[in-house]
């Protein structure tokens, strides 16, 4: 029952490097393989993935028909296709970009040197069960599922490590000695303190699985009837879900500026864009019971991001050969006739139906932009929509660079410069992945491919409206220099070691993501916003999908709102059906 791997790449994506296909799910039980890097071994779990992504860079006709068109191959619009396929629905991705996968693409450059785009902490891809996370259901559900490589060590360089590398595991142990060098013993009381405060929230976040939720009445049958008993369970903590993480730690009785409600501020923020005051409780909950289990792992899909992009759009086109993933065709307008939305135009000319209804995901600014101006609801939406909350945008550092005797790095660092500054600070918190650490065939044999960004933290306004390519130049040199440095404390040579180096821009999101302003993500703050959930618009047939219609900017978020949009398109018994197979 091998696992193969073929050096041609799907259609929907240029040049060539390794993908991976696999035997179908028959051939149970998975095999496990191990290599060896950074003085550990790094496993490997061979998930068996169920066929190899078959899609088209052909165009359209200039008229076809089919049950959904979806706008977006970000994860949401992918997530929305694939079960949707899975459900039986002829299907049809629309991608603006010449690859798909939204943030969660990578891209080549130089000899050989593939670089992510987006994310770079996964965990949970494997996931089973009501408490799984949603982008591991729909991975199970559409039969899509990765070679994956799993580890345990993220390293922090804190001001209480003096900027030296402290590995930082997963795991309750992992928190434990964390807490011995960052912490007292007060620290230690006070994290079993948050553990136990935070039990019956993680209990009440994870009592309804995304996957089951619907935007229609159906949603009382498979949710509501489905769930009753944990949804009772959970009824004295419901309302404390919604509210700041913040208050769970005031809870607990964490101490102001102590370092376990420093290190919460992070990992809110890594979750939201937001510290503890402004996540949700549900939220970080989640995290916690994914990344405290006994059990616990990072993960990272062989072939970067865009392997798991591909899987998805494989189970798209796996499902029937009539189901399409386009490239290069940037939908200009949604059809509407008799006020229900019935399809999509593209910019060249051609015209998309949809017997069932239209999914974006765009954003939900962008998407209402697509509606026609005739349309009265149009302005309103917009207007509403610009009105919300969002995040700041990305700067990225990709660099390319001779790996000669560093034999012993690791995949993953995080730089936080100054606590005193808050999390959400420009230019304080930094995130450095090495992807080729785990998979070599990401670089060339003797090199290593990295990517640096500040999460959420670049502002917008900057950039816009600069006069000419110098001056946009200029400012990226200028404000990629704190990720040189972050850079620096992980490999100190690096700039002499860089073969090739780029930095991206919120410019950078807002040309090739079409993310509006180049945003991480909505920023409605727990407490004190509502987060407009769900994808409903003021249109029939449109459904929404994406991070600013589902709490957190994380893939499992994206996930769960592509999810929510498919099931909202067909009837309760597939959907049903479909929730008791994968054992939800």
């Amino acid at each position: 029952c091998a696992v193969t791997r073929t050096t041609s790449r799907p259609p929907w994506r240029g040049g060539a490097r390794q993908s991976v296909s696999g035997p179908l799910a028959s051939c149970l039980p998975r095999r496990v393989h191990r290599f060896r890097t950074a003085r550990r071994a790094i496993q490997v779990n061979r998930h068996l993935q169920v066929a190899s992504a078959i899609g088209t860079r052909q165009t359209p006709t200039a008229r076809e028909t089919c049950d959904v068109v979806v706008i977006g191959s970000g994860i949401a619009g992918l997530s929305a296709a694939a079960l949707l396929a899975t459900y039986g629905e002829n299907v049809v991705v629309l991608e603006s970009h010449s690859v798909i996968g939204g943030a969660c693409h990578s891209f080549r450059r130089g000899d050989g040197f593939h670089f992510e785009s987006g994310p770079s902490l996964y965990s949970g891809l494997n996931a089973s069960g009501p408490q799984g996370n949603p982008l591991g259901l729909v991975l199970r559900a559409v039969g899509a599922n990765l070679d994956v490589a799993t580890y345990d060590v993220w390293n922090v360089y804190l001001p209480e490590t003096n900027f030296e590398k402290f590995p930082a595991k997963v795991g309750p142990k992992g928190f434990d000695d964390l807490f011995e060098v960052c912490g007292d013993e007060e620290t230690k009381r006070e994290w079993a303190r948050l553990v136990e405060e935070t039990k019956p929230l993680t209990r009440a976040a994870t009592a309804i699985p995304p996957l089951a939720i619907r935007l229609d009445p159906g949603v009382l049958r498979s949710v509501v009837m489905r769930y009753l008993r944990p949804i009772l369970s959970s009824l004295p903590v419901l309302g404390r879900l919604t509210k700041p993480y913040a208050d769970v730690m005031d809870r607990a009785r964490l101490r102001p500026g102590g370092f376990l409600r420093n290190y919460m501020d992070l990992l809110s923020f890594l979750l939201s864009g937001l510290d503890s005051r402004g996540t949700i409780t549900a939220e970080v909950a989640f995290m916690l019971e994914e990344w405290v289990s006994d059990t616990a792992v990072l993960e990272f899909p062989l072939g970067g991001s865009q392997a798991l992009a591909d899987a998805l759009a494989g189970a798209v086109t796996r499902h029937g050969d009539e189901n399409k993933v386009y490239v290069n065709e940037h939908v200009t307008e949604i059809i509407i006739e008799d006020g229900r939305a019935v399809g999509v135009r593209t910019k060249k000319g051609k015209e998309i139906r949809a017997r069932h209804g239209v999914v974006s995901n765009a954003t939900t600014v962008q998407t209402a932009r697509l509606l026609p101006d005739s349309m009265a609801a149009k302005q309103a939406w917009v207007e509403e929509l610009q009105a919300a909350p969002i995040n700041p945008s990305f700067m990225h550092l990709h660099v390319g660079f001779d790996a000669t005797g560093l034999e012993d790095l690791d995949m993953h660092h995080l730089v936080v410069n100054d606590w005193s500054k808050g999390v959400m600070a420009e230019q304080n918190v930094v995130l450095i992945s090495i992807a080729s650490v785990v998979d070599p065939a990401l670089a060339p044999k003797g090199k290593h491919c990295l990517h640096a960004y500040y999460p959420a933290t670049e502002p917008y306004e900057i950039w816009d409206g600069l006069d000419s390519r110098e001056a946009y130049d200029a400012l990226k040199k200028e404000r990629s220099q704190a990720l040189w440095a972050a850079v620096e404390k992980v490999i100190p040579d690096i700039r002499r070691r860089a073969e090739i180096s780029m930095v991206g821009s919120p410019k950078t999101h807002e040309m090739y993501l079409r993310r509006y302003k180049g945003s991480y993500g909505a920023a409605y703050k727990a407490g004190v916003e509502t987060f407009p959930f769900g994808g409903a618009s003021p249109v029939p047939g449109l459904v929404c999908a994406g991070d600013f219609t589902f709490p957190g900017i994380g893939l499992p978020a994206a996930a769960a709102s592509g999810a929510i949009a498919a099931n909202t398109l067909v009837d309760l018994d597939r959907h049903t059906e479909l929730l008791d197979r994968i054992g939800l």
